[in-house]
Protein backbone atom coordinates (compact mmCIF):
# COMPACT_ATOMS: atom_id res chain seq x y z
CA UNK A 1 0.00 0.00 0.00
CA UNK A 2 1.59 3.30 -1.14
CA UNK A 3 2.11 6.36 1.58
CA UNK A 4 -1.18 7.90 0.00
CA UNK A 5 -3.44 5.18 0.17
CA UNK A 6 -2.38 4.47 3.98
CA UNK A 7 -3.49 8.05 4.46
CA UNK A 8 -6.35 7.94 2.79
CA UNK A 9 -7.01 4.66 5.05
CA UNK A 10 -6.28 6.67 8.20
CA UNK A 11 -8.44 9.21 7.14
CA UNK A 12 -11.63 7.12 6.67
CA UNK A 13 -10.76 4.95 9.63
CA UNK A 14 -11.38 8.81 11.37
CA UNK A 15 -14.47 9.54 9.88
CA UNK A 16 -15.74 5.72 11.23
CA UNK A 17 -14.72 6.38 14.25
CA UNK A 18 -16.44 9.74 14.47
CA UNK A 19 -19.86 8.50 13.16
CA UNK A 20 -20.07 10.31 9.85
CA UNK A 21 -21.39 8.94 6.37
CA UNK A 22 -24.56 7.72 7.81
CA UNK A 23 -27.61 6.96 5.27
CA UNK A 24 -30.89 9.87 5.49
CA UNK A 25 -32.91 7.36 4.49
CA UNK A 26 -35.49 7.94 1.59
CA UNK A 27 -38.16 9.45 3.22
CA UNK A 28 -41.45 10.24 1.12
CA UNK A 29 -42.82 12.59 -0.31
CA UNK A 30 -39.83 13.85 -2.54
CA UNK A 31 -39.14 16.75 -4.65
CA UNK A 32 -35.85 17.94 -7.47
CA UNK A 33 -33.63 20.87 -6.98
CA UNK A 34 -31.64 21.41 -10.71
CA UNK A 35 -28.98 23.80 -9.75
CA UNK A 36 -27.78 26.27 -12.53
CA UNK A 37 -27.57 23.97 -15.57
CA UNK A 38 -27.10 27.18 -17.36
CA UNK A 39 -25.53 27.43 -21.07
CA UNK A 40 -22.76 29.63 -19.17
CA UNK A 41 -21.84 26.65 -17.04
CA UNK A 42 -22.37 24.21 -20.05
CA UNK A 43 -19.88 25.89 -21.76
CA UNK A 44 -16.32 25.24 -21.33
CA UNK A 45 -15.26 28.76 -22.67
CA UNK A 46 -17.18 30.19 -20.24
CA UNK A 47 -18.32 29.29 -16.90
CA UNK A 48 -18.09 25.63 -17.36
CA UNK A 49 -15.93 22.88 -18.24
CA UNK A 50 -14.83 19.10 -16.20
CA UNK A 51 -18.07 16.22 -15.88
CA UNK A 52 -20.42 19.24 -16.34
CA UNK A 53 -21.67 18.38 -20.19
CA UNK A 54 -21.90 14.53 -18.92
CA UNK A 55 -23.78 15.82 -15.62
CA UNK A 56 -26.24 17.60 -18.22
CA UNK A 57 -27.14 14.62 -19.77
CA UNK A 58 -26.97 12.04 -17.03
CA UNK A 59 -29.96 14.33 -16.06
CA UNK A 60 -32.60 14.26 -18.77
CA UNK A 61 -33.60 10.80 -17.16
CA UNK A 62 -33.63 11.97 -13.63
CA UNK A 63 -35.94 14.81 -14.19
CA UNK A 64 -37.96 13.16 -16.88
CA UNK A 65 -39.21 10.64 -14.15
CA UNK A 66 -39.30 13.01 -11.37
CA UNK A 67 -41.61 14.53 -13.74
CA UNK A 68 -43.89 11.43 -14.40
CA UNK A 69 -44.08 10.80 -10.58
CA UNK A 70 -45.36 14.32 -10.14
CA UNK A 71 -42.72 15.57 -7.96
CA UNK A 72 -42.01 19.41 -6.47
CA UNK A 73 -39.78 20.35 -8.82
CA UNK A 74 -37.08 23.96 -8.83
CA UNK A 75 -34.50 25.33 -11.28
CA UNK A 76 -31.87 27.72 -10.01
CA UNK A 77 -30.29 30.33 -11.98
CA UNK A 78 -27.94 32.88 -11.26
CA UNK A 79 -29.46 36.58 -12.21
CA UNK A 80 -27.54 39.91 -11.78
CA UNK A 81 -29.10 43.27 -12.61
CA UNK A 82 -28.57 44.65 -15.83
CA UNK A 83 -27.37 48.04 -13.89
CA UNK A 84 -25.38 46.16 -11.80
CA UNK A 85 -27.20 47.37 -8.76
CA UNK A 86 -27.22 43.61 -7.08
CA UNK A 87 -23.34 43.15 -7.52
CA UNK A 88 -22.16 41.38 -4.48
CA UNK A 89 -19.32 39.35 -2.60
CA UNK A 90 -20.00 36.55 -4.52
CA UNK A 91 -19.65 38.27 -7.97
CA UNK A 92 -16.94 40.39 -6.78
CA UNK A 93 -14.60 37.38 -5.89
CA UNK A 94 -15.86 35.97 -9.30
CA UNK A 95 -16.46 38.30 -11.98
CA UNK A 96 -17.41 36.23 -14.99
CA UNK A 97 -20.75 35.81 -13.19
CA UNK A 98 -22.14 39.48 -14.14
CA UNK A 99 -22.87 38.56 -17.59
CA UNK A 100 -25.49 36.57 -16.33
CA UNK A 101 -28.67 38.87 -16.78
CA UNK A 102 -32.22 37.94 -17.35
CA UNK A 103 -31.44 38.12 -20.77
CA UNK A 104 -27.77 37.04 -20.91
CA UNK A 105 -27.84 33.64 -23.18
CA UNK A 106 -25.23 32.29 -20.51
CA UNK A 107 -28.05 32.53 -18.37
CA UNK A 108 -31.08 30.91 -20.40
CA UNK A 109 -31.27 26.80 -19.02
CA UNK A 110 -29.94 24.30 -21.13
CA UNK A 111 -32.66 23.62 -23.63
CA UNK A 112 -33.03 19.68 -22.53
CA UNK A 113 -33.39 20.61 -18.92
CA UNK A 114 -35.32 23.83 -19.22
CA UNK A 115 -38.12 24.02 -16.74
CA UNK A 116 -41.99 23.53 -17.37
CA UNK A 117 -44.96 25.00 -16.22
CA UNK A 118 -45.82 24.55 -12.44
CA UNK A 119 -42.16 23.62 -12.03
CA UNK A 120 -40.15 26.75 -10.09
CA UNK A 121 -37.57 28.94 -10.91
CA UNK A 122 -35.60 30.18 -8.60
CA UNK A 123 -33.38 33.38 -9.57
CA UNK A 124 -30.25 34.16 -7.05
CA UNK A 125 -27.35 36.57 -6.72
CA UNK A 126 -25.34 34.04 -3.71
CA UNK A 127 -23.97 30.00 -4.32
CA UNK A 128 -27.38 28.54 -2.79
CA UNK A 129 -30.78 27.93 -4.03
CA UNK A 130 -32.18 28.52 -0.35
CA UNK A 131 -30.38 31.98 0.05
CA UNK A 132 -32.82 34.83 0.14
CA UNK A 133 -35.18 33.28 -1.65
CA UNK A 134 -38.53 31.69 -1.67
CA UNK A 135 -37.32 27.97 -2.27
CA UNK A 136 -37.58 26.39 1.26
CA UNK A 137 -41.64 27.96 1.92
CA UNK A 138 -42.36 26.77 -1.79
CA UNK A 139 -40.52 23.16 -0.76
CA UNK A 140 -42.46 22.65 2.76
CA UNK A 141 -45.77 23.85 1.31
CA UNK A 142 -45.41 21.07 -0.71
CA UNK A 143 -44.83 18.35 1.68
CA UNK A 144 -41.54 17.40 0.87
CA UNK A 145 -38.94 15.45 2.86
CA UNK A 146 -36.17 14.07 0.54
CA UNK A 147 -34.93 16.54 -1.61
CA UNK A 148 -32.27 15.08 -4.65
CA UNK A 149 -30.13 17.59 -6.50
CA UNK A 150 -28.54 17.24 -9.64
CA UNK A 151 -26.32 20.29 -10.88
CA UNK A 152 -23.75 22.53 -11.25
CA UNK A 153 -20.84 23.35 -9.21
CA UNK A 154 -20.71 20.31 -7.08
CA UNK A 155 -18.06 21.96 -4.87
CA UNK A 156 -19.92 25.62 -5.09
CA UNK A 157 -23.84 26.21 -5.51
CA UNK A 158 -24.72 22.29 -5.42
CA UNK A 159 -22.72 22.51 -2.16
CA UNK A 160 -24.24 25.38 -0.45
CA UNK A 161 -27.74 24.28 -1.51
CA UNK A 162 -27.26 20.80 -0.13
CA UNK A 163 -26.01 22.36 3.82
CA UNK A 164 -28.88 24.97 3.68
CA UNK A 165 -31.50 21.91 2.65
CA UNK A 166 -30.01 20.26 5.06
CA UNK A 167 -30.34 22.96 7.57
CA UNK A 168 -34.03 23.62 6.71
CA UNK A 169 -34.31 20.13 8.01
CA UNK A 170 -35.01 18.45 4.58
CA UNK A 171 -32.91 15.45 3.67
CA UNK A 172 -30.70 16.17 0.83
CA UNK A 173 -29.59 13.46 -1.70
CA UNK A 174 -26.79 14.67 -3.90
CA UNK A 175 -27.49 12.53 -7.47
CA UNK A 176 -23.79 11.32 -7.72
CA UNK A 177 -24.38 11.58 -11.65
CA UNK A 178 -26.20 14.16 -12.26
CA UNK A 179 -24.08 17.03 -10.68
CA UNK A 180 -20.61 18.00 -12.69
CA UNK A 181 -17.74 20.78 -11.83
CA UNK A 182 -15.48 22.49 -13.96
CA UNK A 183 -12.28 20.12 -12.19
CA UNK A 184 -12.70 16.79 -11.50
CA UNK A 185 -10.68 16.80 -7.96
CA UNK A 186 -12.91 19.56 -6.36
CA UNK A 187 -15.78 17.55 -7.62
CA UNK A 188 -14.64 14.26 -6.03
CA UNK A 189 -13.74 16.13 -2.64
CA UNK A 190 -16.97 17.79 -2.06
CA UNK A 191 -19.13 14.91 -2.95
CA UNK A 192 -17.12 12.74 -0.41
CA UNK A 193 -17.48 15.59 2.23
CA UNK A 194 -21.37 15.90 1.66
CA UNK A 195 -21.68 12.13 1.65
CA UNK A 196 -19.42 12.39 5.30
CA UNK A 197 -21.83 15.29 6.76
CA UNK A 198 -24.60 16.33 5.02
CA UNK A 199 -25.96 14.17 2.27
CA UNK A 200 -26.82 10.55 1.09
CA UNK A 201 -24.91 10.07 -2.66
CA UNK A 202 -26.19 8.15 -5.21
CA UNK A 203 -25.93 8.15 -8.56
CA UNK A 204 -29.20 8.19 -9.79
CA UNK A 205 -29.84 4.52 -11.02
CA UNK A 206 -29.31 3.45 -7.39
CA UNK A 207 -32.12 6.05 -6.22
CA UNK A 208 -34.44 5.22 -8.13
CA UNK A 209 -34.11 1.69 -7.63
CA UNK A 210 -34.16 2.40 -3.54
CA UNK A 211 -37.63 4.30 -4.27
CA UNK A 212 -39.15 1.94 -6.26
CA UNK A 213 -39.17 4.08 -9.68
CA UNK A 214 -38.11 3.15 -13.25
CA UNK A 215 -34.55 5.44 -14.09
Amino acid sequence: MSGRDLEAAKDLEVYRRQGLGGSLGRQPPFGLLVVDFVRGFADPAQLGGGNIAQAIEASVPLLAAARAQGWPIAHSRIVYADDASDHNVFSEKIPGMRVLHEEADASQFVPQLAPMAGELVVRKTAPSAFFGTALAPWLTARGVRTLLVAGCTTSGCVRASVVDAMSWGFRPIVVEDCVGDRAIGPHDANLFDMRSKYADVAPWNAVAESIGIAA
